[in-house]
């Protein structure tokens, strides 16, 4: 996740992150780039949803 520290393993979601691709950040800038909008924080989920 976005709070995990660089070059630690986190469960199944360290297995899939090689260099930058697939980190936190790259998925967030992907779907922004396919206007997916992406919730900063948990509690922003149901103004995004309203939002759209």
């Amino acid at each position: 996740g976005r709070t995990a520290p660089p070059g630690k393993r986190m469960g199944h979601a360290g297995a899939i992150i090689q260099g930058n691709m697939g980190t936190a950040e790259s998925k967030v800038k992907a779907f922004n780039d396919a206007g997916v909008p992406v919730a900063d924080y948990p509690v922003d989920i149901a103004k995004l949803l309203a939002d759209t």
